[in-house]
């Protein structure tokens, strides 16, 4: 019997030098294949821990930045109210209906500050991102309230705190008092048969406030020209620290910003010759003004003297903003101008 052959096919010889030159190449390229992948493994793994790196540190820090401002409008309105609720406190004889009053302005003047400064988007409260103009303007305003205050309860529980800030007072008022003063004209306000005691006591209070708010005033001026306000606090936005401000209600801009910072600082200038003037003249119809009232002097007074000088500092704070704009603007001209020159 014949038997079958099992052998494999025979390769000829000369087919054997291109068969190793394809050997060896699959075999660089199985190696190459190789090292691309655990290439492609090492990148994926380096580069996806360090996106996942980097995207843990911005999530802190967006996180420290919403508690911070959070806690700052919490710590605000706890100011706000410890604000209004001062002359209540410290002064004594306070009734239920004005402790009660005074409750109600303390938790809507706290919510209104809370829900401005913890908000992103800006609301009523002006310069809110330039400090520290807002907090140049709180601490005059408490200041006031609060020396006032003392003044008040030193009428009934006198101590030596209250009756040297009370001598303060009466030094700095006669001082203030002369001819055609804001003080005199406050205290002429009173009618003429008052007391000797309730205009002293007046001309006290209104000598405190005023040299309250002329000193607000000196250090918001010291703060813009030393430490160059707003700009060396910051970048400034024109949308979030001047809400109630249209830049595009019709006009050139920077006329409008000086035509404001105009208008406010000659209502600062005039409101402390004014308010009396038309008080006294409203007397003639609705009654006389009485001080008897501690609460009710301490708030007309911290008001008189107040409201001007807020007006006056942001009069100041308008016409520096729009210099800034100004310079801005011929800075940016005269970069156009190199710019096209060059390109020429």
């Amino acid at each position: 019997m014949m038997q079958e052959s099992t052998s494999s096919p025979t390769i000829p010889p000369k087919w054997f030098p291109k068969l190793k030159q394809e050997l060896a190449v699959g075999d660089e390229c199985g190696q190459e294949c190789g090292k691309d992948e655990a290439g492609r493994h090492n990148w994926r793994h380096q580069h996806g821990t360090r996106v996942r790196q980097r995207i843990a540190p911005v999530q802190v820090e967006e996180s420290r930045a919403v508690i911070s401002q959070l806690t700052g409008a919490f710590v605000r309105a706890f100011l706000m109210v410890i604000l209004v609720a001062t002359p209540s406190l410290l002064v004594p004889g306070t009734s239920s209906d004005t402790a009660q009053i005074t409750a109600l302005v303390a938790i809507f003047a706290a919510a209104l500050t809370l829900f401005e400064y913890a908000s992103t988007y800006p609301g009523l409260v002006e310069f809110r991102d330039a400090p520290p103009f807002n907090r140049i303007r709180f601490l005059s305003l408490f200041t006031t309230v609060f020396l006032l205050s003392v003044i008040a309860r030193g009428e009934v529980f006198p101590s030596t705190a209250t009756q040297f800030i009370e001598a303060i007072g009466q030094l700095i008022g006669r001082a203030l008092d002369f001819p055609y003063s804001p003080v005199r004209l406050l205290v002429l306000m009173l009618p003429p048969d008052a007391q000797t005691a309730e205009v002293e006591t007046l001309r006290t209070a209104a000598g405190i406030s005023y040299l309250i708010s002329l000193l607000a005033l000196a250090i918001f001026i010291a703060v813009l020209r030393v430490l160059g306000w707003p700009s060396k606090f910051g970048a400034f936005n024109v949308w979030v620290n001047l809400p109630t401000f249209d830049p595009t209600a019709g006009g050139d801009v920077v006329n409008r910003l000086e035509r404001d910072a105009r208008i406010n600082i000659g209502l600062g200038i005039l409101l402390p010759f004014l308010t009396p003037a038309i008080v006294k003249a409203a007397g003639s119809l609705f009654g006389s003004v009485s001080m008897t009232n501690s609460q009710t002097l301490i708030w007309t007074v911290t008001a008189w003297a107040f409201l001007p000088a807020s007006l006056f500092m942001r009069g100041i704070a308008m016409g520096r903003i729009a210099r800034m704009i100004s310079v801005e603007r011929k800075r940016n001209s005269a970069a156009a101008k190199d710019g096209s020159l060059v390109h020429a």
